[in-house]
Parts: structure tokens; sequence; C-alpha cells
């Protein structure tokens, strides 16, 4: 009977465009969310991808020892490709003379992301038997520069050919102090070479490519088994020049799709309400013909799954729709990953149904209280109480939602602290404009205060309908802050003008020939930095020991373990940002980067003791900095006083931009400083600058699924209220409001409520942002005073038209076919 009964109200209301609001309201929750997600998964996987290939693969494990067999037979279990290399020092020899390189010894497959850059164009094959590829500074090195490549090479015991000029890398990286070239050369020649022993100082390398989920089962299974000595990288490990930019957009990524969560959410929020107030007739009548509770019970409950199923499967169908839209608009390379489809699937469904539920709960109770009496008197509405209810379920549901997204506790918390400022404020607002609008009636004199006595008289209604103007503008401002702060961020790092040249090793006696050199070129250069050599021996006098050591048993603190490039500086390098203290302001003292004070535990006023060509001196800690390794400048741990590190022999580096057409003038150096380092960083430079682009094209389609789901926000709270609305107009037609004045009225109306939760916008957008941006993104703080004039107008203007669109055909009506509709 229910179900039968359920099914023919469901028809009529479908027919008769009454379900209209809240079916569009869940179709737009699981779009959003299934939509966004499908979207954010697709551009995460491809930028991702993308940034893969500067670590050549998309996990590694660094060893210093081998793996052992059964982790290797884990991963071909889950089908993932593998690749081992091998990387040591050694001594090249060659006919003029010797050098220490740094070997890359790779195995078959490498690399599983990117491709070799060679002086004869790209390639993904391997040196040949007893080939050596090198890399062009090399020759260099050898005193070969102006012969032909020697017939035979020796590495270790074994004899080599150098045949191919390598230009790059994939997973060179970027490190301006690796001061030896590299040679490449395969895996299953080294133990010809006789070098590897026992004993010898060797990096393993041991690269994985494959599917996120068979990644993700053998992170989880490996990740236990590594030791300290042992790495496991990705694309977002560490401090590469990718690392930050990858890890921001992914989090802003997730970011854009909790808050298409909160609009979905207020959208079914505002729809449910309007959907049991339109039905408190139908139950009281229901009531009084003598239906049971449980019968009544059943029918709503029936006729909302119906419903909300309705949603869900338009949602769903609209957010395939969404993806392969976005898809196809998509350059190639980034259309080209496919991430999974059931994860989207799987979160609209839930969305849809946990939202339909929390956020119906409570005006579904507010339906099934009402009493039969309210056929005689319209004004009962059966419970009054428990809204505490509502915030608590809406809230839940909300922080549920997000957590099961973004399995990021800050970022829902973000999300969630925000709201609950926004609802603050409109409970405020909305009791005052409850104070405020007793014994107001329809004042027609002008337009003016006939809008500010319906904003009044409909007090409470209005606070619901401010709350989808306010969520539907904070999120917009917050989406349009972040992405603008993120391009301007990331434009800095790397200008038009970005280095991409590096000297190193450039001694004392160079620095003025040199800068001469830079003169009368016209090259602008950076900050020139003396590099020295040293390693922290001890903190406040107590000895400092290495994570070896710790492991085979010695007791004591833990170092670093190894070399630190020192350098000496008057004043702040100008991608360091200081967090703490005076930077050296005096002779003695030393300022640590803020990830290296945490790891060795150091306090301001530490004394820190160096040993330096078998030297001691010990210097305090007065200041830690902020270093944005993620720009391609050199970057410090430690940085002291000239009077303190100059006393050592030291060597210095130097970087500069050069545009294509003066490529030539680095031969002109390199031939005038035969003993000055140069490394090419400048594919470096257009591989990041690819990336940063496919970030910003991520950001921007984001953004505009965003303003999509707030402006179907605002459309769906417009449509809330139109039976009062309409029930005004034709009383004030009746005693005689000209169109002019209604049309003025109503626009002044919206306009006033734009207005409003534009302000409220604005202030918990400030909040929002503080938080974001110091919990989340780790980005500069500032106010945004243009909103604050903008905003109120941008909202008045938006709400104002879409109020005018919406009431167009009842303002159009004579006073007769008002009363009669």
């Amino acid at each position: 009977m229910s179900g039968t009964l359920a099914l023919r109200l469901f028809r009529r209301e479908l027919q008769q465009g009454q379900l209209l609001l809240i079916i569009l309201a869940i179709m737009l929750a699981v779009l959003s969310v299934s939509g966004l997600a499908g979207v954010s998964e697709r551009l995460q996987a491809a930028i991702n991808g993308q940034a893969a290939t500067f670590i050549a693969a998309d996990r590694i494990i660094d060893s210093p020892e081998a793996l052992p067999d059964t982790m290797l037979d884990k991963a071909s279990e889950l089908g993932l490709r593998q690749v081992t290399s091998m990387r040591f020092n050694s001594m090249l020899f060659g006919d003029d003379g010797f050098q220490l390189v740094t070997v890359r010894a790779v195995g078959p497959g490498y690399p599983l992301r990117g491709q070799i850059e060679l002086g004869s164009g790209p390639t993904q094959s391997l040196p040949g038997d007893g080939e050596l590829w090198y890399e062009s500074r090399l020759a260099r090195l050898l005193g070969m520069q102006d012969k032909s490549t020697p017939a035979s090479i020796e590495l270790g015991v074994a004899q080599f050919r150098l045949s191919e000029e390598i230009r790059r890398l994939p997973d060179a990286g970027f490190n301006p102090f690796a001061s030896s070239p590299v040679v490449l050369m395969r895996l299953a020649d080294v133990a010809q070479t006789g070098i590897v022993q026992p004993g010898s100082r060797v990096t393993y390398l041991y690269q994985f490519a494959g599917s996120a989920d068979a990644l993700n089962a053998f992170e989880r299974y490996a990740r236990p088994l590594l030791t300290t000595s042992q790495r496991w990288v990705d694309v977002k490990s560490g401090d590469s020049p990718i690392a930050g930019a990858v890890q921001r957009a992914e989090r802003f990524l997730l970011l854009a799709s909790l808050l298409g969560i909160a609009l979905a959410c207020a959208a079914i929020g505002i729809a449910a309400q309007r959907y049991c107030q339109r039905h408190y007739d139908v139950v009281a009548m229901l009531k009084t013909f003598g239906a049971s509770g449980r019968q009544i019970r059943q029918l709503f409950a029936l006729h909302l799954l119906l419903v909300t199923c309705s949603g869900i499967l338009l949602g769903l169908m609209g957010g395939w729709l969404l993806d392969l839209g976005i898809s196809s608009m998509l350059p190639a390379q980034l259309a080209a990953y496919d991430p999974s489809w059931l994860r989207p699937l799987l979160l609209g469904i839930s969305t849809g149904l946990i939202s339909a539920f929390m956020f119906s709960a409570y005006p579904l109770l507010r339906l099934l209280a009402i009493p039969p009496l309210r056929v005689l008197q319209r004004q009962l509405e059966g419970m009054s109480t428990g809204a505490w209810l509502h915030l608590l379920l809406s809230l839940s549901a909300m922080a549920l939602l997000g957590y099961l997204y973004s399995g990021s506790l800050a970022l829902t918390a973000t999300v969630v602290a925000a709201v609950c400022a926004l609802a603050l404020l409109l409970g405020a607002l909305g009791w005052l404009m409850v104070r405020m609008g007793h014994s107001v009636g329809l004042k027609t004199t002008n337009p003016l205060q006939l809008a500010l006595a319906g904003l009044r008289r409909r007090a409470r209604q209005n606070a619901v309908q401010l709350v989808g103007f306010s969520t539907a503008l904070l999120l917009l401002l917050v989406i349009l802050a972040l992405r603008q702060d993120l391009l301007n961020e990331w434009q800095q790092q790397l200008p038009q003008n970005a280095p991409n040249y590096f000297l190193v090793n450039i001694a004392p006696e160079d620095e003025a020939p040199l800068a001469t050199f830079f003169d009368d070129n016209e090259i602008q250069t950076t900050d020139i930095y003396p590099v020295v050599r040293g390693r922290l021996s001890a903190i406040n006098g107590e000895a400092l020991i290495t994570t070896e050591q710790q492991e085979s048993g010695v007791v004591g603190r833990v170092g670093i373990g190894r070399e630190l490039n020192l350098t000496w500086r008057d004043s702040l390098p100008p991608n360091n940002d200081l967090l703490k203290g005076q930077f050296n302001t005096g002779s003695g003292e030393v300022s640590i980067e803020t990830k290296v004070m945490e790891r060795l535990g150091l306090q301001l006023g530490d004394e820190l003791t160096f040993t330096i060509d078998n030297r001691d001196f010990t210097v305090t800690v007065t200041s830690v900095r902020a270093v944005h390794w993620e720009t391609l400048q050199p970057n410090f741990f430690m940085i002291m006083r000239q009077e303190d590190l100059g006393q050592f022999a030291h060597t210095s580096m130097v970087s500069f931009h050069l545009d294509d057409s003066r490529r030539a003038l680095v031969v002109d150096l390199i031939k005038a400083f035969p003993t000055i380092s140069v490394l090419d960083v400048g594919a470096i430079v257009g591989q990041l600058r690819e990336i940063i682009e496919q970030v910003s094209l991520s950001l921007s389609l984001v953004l505009v699924l965003v303003v999509a789901a707030s402006a179907l926000v605002l459309f769906a709270q417009t449509e809330a209220g139109m039976a009062t609305r309409q029930r005004e107009l034709a009383v004030l037609r009746t005693f005689g409001g000209s169109g002019w004045l209604l049309r003025s009225a109503t626009a002044l109306e919206f306009a006033l409520l734009g207005g409003i939760a534009g302000v409220i916008a604005v202030l918990v957008a400030e909040l929002t942002l503080y938080l974001l941006k110091t919990q989340v993104f780790e980005l500069n703080v500032y106010m945004h005073w243009d909103w604050w004039l903008l905003a109120p107008l941008a909202g008045g203007t938006l709400v104002a038209a879409l109020g005018l669109w919406r009431c167009r055909r009842l303002l159009r009506q004579s006073c007769a076919q008002l009363l009669q509709s």
C-alpha cells in the first residue's frame, strides 16, 4: 500500500515539477563529487605521470645494499615493471689523464619513465657491450676536447669505449654540488671492472613502475621492511624542484573536491527543507483521514528513496559526461592517463545516500510531527526544537564525506571550521533579523522601504537563503585566492629568465676574471656563493654518531653522517624566509634550515662544532630559515660569517641565464676557464615549466567546475521561497503596487541579500585562507582588502540578477493571474 502510494506521489509530483529542486540538488551533489573526483584523479594521475620522468620511474627504493629477492619477487607478482641500477664513484683513466666519475650502471628497461637525451637525439636504448656514455664535460676534464674520442678508456680493470655524449638523464636531478661527471654503462658490465667488492660504497637503486593500485600494494608491503638507511622515493619525496609543485597541486585538487562536497551538502540541505515544507499540508490531511504514523513514515521514506535514486542516477550520468567532455579538451599527454572509474562511482553514490539521509533527517522529523490540526490552523508546524540535531547531523555528514574523499584530516577540519564559523555568523544575523522583523507589515511607499520590510518579514527564510548564497561566494573566494597564490608563487620560482647554467668549482683566483667575462658579455648573474665542505661533529660539546653506528649498537646523539656544503653571507639569501632569531649579525654565528633544526632537535643558542681540514671550530645557532628548495637556486642548510669560514680553502658557484641564441658564449667560457665545471640545467627548467603549465591548467579546470557548482547552488537557493513570494506579490498587486515598484523592490531585496552574503563570505574566507595557508599549503598570509568592496558588490549583482530572472514570470503576471495561481 505505502509503496504504491509512494510511487504514485513520486510520479505525480515529478510531472508537476515539484521534485525538480530536490532532484537537482542531489544530482548536483553527485555530479559535483563524482565529476570533480574523476577529473581530479585524471589530472593527478597526469601530473604525477609527467613528474615521474624526473626520477625515471614511479617509485624507487634507494639502498646501500642489495634488496632480498623476496621483495623483488613480490613486485613481480603485483605486475610492476622494475629496473635494478647501481651508483658508485671510481677513477676513469684516458690517454692524457684520469678523472673521478660517478658511474651509473643500469639494467635492461631503464628508464621506466622518460628517455635519455644524447648528443645524437633522444633514445630509450642502453650502451652496447663495452661502451660508456659520458657527460660532455668529461672529455674536457680528460684533456680530449680538441681531439677525437680515444679508442679505449680504463675503468677498474676493464677497457671501455666512450661512444655517446649524454645531454641529460631523466633522473639526473638537480644538484649543483655534484662535481664529478656521470658515465652510463650496462649493469652486466660491472662485474668485469672488479670495482665493486664486499664493503664497497655502492648505492643500489630499485626502480618500479605500474598501476596505482599495484604501487600502493607494494608500498604497504615494502615500507615496513626497509631499514633506516633505505629510502622509499617518489616524485613528492625530498626537496626536488618538482616535489613542492606536485604536492601543492594535489592538495588544491583535494580541496576543490571537498568544496564541491560542501556545495553539494548546502544544496541538499536547502532542497530537503523546501521539500518537507511543501508536504506539511499533505501529512496533516493524511493524519486527518486516519493514516497511521507507520504508514506515513513508510510513504515518505520510500518517496525520498525514489527521489534520491533518481538524483544519484542523473548525477552519475552528468559526472561521466563532465569527465568525458573535459578529457576531450585536455592536451593529449594529459588525456592519455585513464584513472580508475570505481572510486568516483562509489564516492558519488555514497555522497548521494549519506547527504540525502543526514541533511533530510531533521526536516523529515519535523514533517512527520505535523499535527492533524494544521488542516484548520496553517501556522502549526509540529516540533520547533532540536535544531542542534540538524546541525550535528549536517556537520557529521560533511566531515565524513570530506574525510572519506581526501583522507586528509587537516583539509577536512579546515572546511568544517569554515562551515562552523559561517553558521555562527549566519545564526547571529538571522536572530537579529527575526528580532527586527516583529510587527513589520507591507510598506509600499518606496522600493527600498519595501525591500527592507521584506527582508525583516521573511527573516527566517532569508537566513536560510543566506546559507546558500554565503557558502557559494565563500568557496568561490577561497578557490580563486588559492589558485592565484599558487600560480604567482610558481611564476616567482621559475621566471622567464630563470638560471639555466651553473658554474661550480670556481677557484678564488678566477672570481675576478670571471666577473670581467660576464661584464664584457653583458651576462646577468645571481649572487656568488662560496662553498666549504665540513662535517658537523658535536652539538653542545656532545660528539655525534652516524646512523650506521646507532644501528650497530653505539649509544649517542645521531648527527647528519656526511659532509655538508657550507657557505657564508652577511645578508639573507633571496629564496629564504627568516623564521626565528637574527640572521648572522656577528662572527661565531650560524643560521640553520628549519627542517634540519627539527631533525637534530636544535634550539636557538645551541653550540655546533664543525670539523674542516682536521680543525674544529664552534658557532652558535642564532637564526632559523625556511628554504624554498623547489627554486633552481643554490640552497644551503648552514650559513655562517666570512670571519669563521674564510680561513678555510673554498671554491665558489654562481648561476646565470643565457638565451639559446647566445649559447656559443658557453664554449668561450669553457675555453677561457678550463678548470670551472659548467652545468646545463636548461632541460630541467624546460621540463619543470611543462609540469607547472599542466598544473596551472588543472587548477583552471577545477576552478571552472567549482564556479559551475556554485552557480547551481545559487540557482537552487533562489528557487526556495517562490511560493511565499508569489502570495505576497498577489497581495501587493491587489493593493495597487505597480510593476516598477515590485521589480525594483524584488531586485533590491535580492541585492541586499547578496551584499550581506558577500560581507559574511569575505570574513569567513579570510579566516579559512589563514588556516589553509598556514596549516596545509605553506603560503604567505595577507589580507585581501579589495574583497571587502568587490565581494558585496559582486554578490549583490549576481544574486539580484538570479532573483529577477527567477521571478520574471511572477512579476509579469496581473493581479488576477497571481490570485488564481
